[in-house]
């Protein structure tokens, strides 16, 4: 189920250990993956991905040392249930670290510097609480 979520790109220039959990952690800041919430073993995340078994664990070791989740022995990998003291505005800070730096080595990737998708921001950006519009103009 989760692996539907996760997605991971051989043309990204992250390791995929280091991919596969910052979409974990995207699913916890986007209220997917909640508390407690029991990951997918080793072995079935790693079959669904059609990774090697070491970088899901990896990700999850990775994972652990950040707080985000808890192994418990016997029974797997959790959500950790210290996530429930993070604030809203943490999670969406959070998250919105996350689609910048993906935007940034899209950017990259094709010749644009920092100042150049700022610029763009700040052009399509709503004036206060107004919609973005979606591709070519429409919402």
């Amino acid at each position: 189920m989760l692996a539907m979520l996760l997605s991971v790109d051989p043309r990204d220039p992250r390791p995929v250990f280091r991919q596969i959990a910052d979409e974990v952690q995207r699913c916890v800041a986007i209220g997917v993956l909640k508390p407690g919430e029991p990951l997918p073993a080793v072995r079935t995340l790693a079959s669904e991905l059609r990774v090697n078994p070491n970088t899901v664990q990896h990700a999850y070791r990775t994972l652990e040392q950040d707080g985000l989740v808890e192994v418990r022995r016997g029974l797997g990998t959790f959500v950790a249930q210290a996530m429930k003291s993070r604030d809203t505005s943490a999670r969406q800070a959070m998250l919105a670290r996350q689609i910048a730096e993906r935007m940034l080595r899209e950017a990259y990737r094709h010749g644009l510097l920092a100042s150049d998708v700022m610029a763009a921001l700040k052009e399509i950006a709503p004036r206060r609480g107004g919609a973005v519009s979606g591709p070519g103009g429409q919402e």
